[in-house]
């Protein structure tokens, strides 16, 4: 069968398509081809799941009763804490899920919760973790948020794969392997898309504009110093899957830009967009998976 026949065949099989609220901002479903509408409901509904079971700030989550207790047995939690050590150890820190307390005032702040301006990371507070199976361990606070949206759509996609059909998952930015192009929202307002991206790898972008109080957003530094975002936007697109793309998005967004692109270039598998004090930077294949 060619490809524009598998296509026709797979939109006379149906589409479906669900939105709905994830993890503080809006989830898109879509998917065409065999019983596609059970496929974006089962999409929707382990978004939902997982994000119980990961959401920091639900003191009924899983992730709450380990920042209380120091200790959680389930195996959800256990994959997310397992990529994201792996990311503290390839980026040398500047990924750390160990600065959940730094995470916590800044979420405070910027929700109005608190009126204390949050100070910078202190790196050697960062909290011990260890995970043995499905057990996790730790001496502090976890901050998981870097990686579990990333995460989430990951999981939520795996539900649309099938026989005759194809879908993705988009969970405020990050893409699950696009079916279609992808805009580039601009954090300077206006219609226009930065970029159109035709790309299958999978897609994440961090911007401090839409979520911020006085200065401060939800990007910090976990080796001290700066709170807030030191660019206007990062888009970065990951081979691996959404979880690397949103864990590598948050770090580029902490970093000096220098360290940002030089970080990306080495990256396999990895090419990012770095939005400057106006300035467009891009790692030397990030054009290929541009319209």
């Amino acid at each position: 069968m060619t490809t524009d026949l598998a296509s026709r065949a797979r939109s006379a099989l149906g589409e479906s398509t669900v939105t709905f609220d994830c993890c503080d901002t809006a989830f898109l479903v879509r998917a065409a081809g065999r019983n596609a509408s059970a496929a974006t409901r089962r999409a929707r509904d382990t978004a939902l799941d997982l994000e119980r079971v990961l959401d920091a700030f639900d003191s009924r989550s899983a992730v709450s009763r380990l920042n209380r207790t120091g200790r959680i047995d389930d195996a959800t939690v256990a994959a997310v804490v397992r990529r994201g050590l792996e990311y503290r150890e390839r980026t040398d820190g500047a990924f750390d899920i160990g600065a959940g307390a730094t995470e916590a005032r800044v979420k405070e702040y910027i929700s109005g919760d608190s009126d204390a301006r949050p100070r910078g990371a202190d790196p050697t507070q960062s909290a011990r973790v260890a995970v043995d199976g499905t057990t996790v361990e730790t001496d502090g606070r976890l901050d998981l948020n870097g990686l579990a949206k990333g995460f989430i759509v990951d999981r939520a996609a795996a539900e649309l794969d099938g026989f005759a059909r194809t879908g993705f998952v988009d969970g405020g930015g990050d893409i699950s392997s696009p079916t279609g192009p992808v805009a580039v929202e601009s954090p300077f307002g206006g219609d226009r898309p930065l970029r159109v991206l035709d790309t299958s790898w999978n897609v994440a972008t961090s911007s401090g504009h839409r979520r911020g109080r006085g200065g401060v957003d939800h990007i910090y530094d976990p080796r001290g110093g700066r709170v807030g975002a030191r660019h206007d936007l990062v888009t970065v697109v990951a081979r691996r899957d959404c979880t690397e793309a949103d864990a590598l998005a948050t770090t580029l967004g902490a970093l000096p830009l220098a360290d940002a692109l030089s970080l990306a270039e080495d990256w396999p598998g990895l090419e990012a967009f770095v939005v400057h004090d106006g300035v467009f930077n891009a790692t030397t294949g990030f054009e290929d998976h541009v319209a």
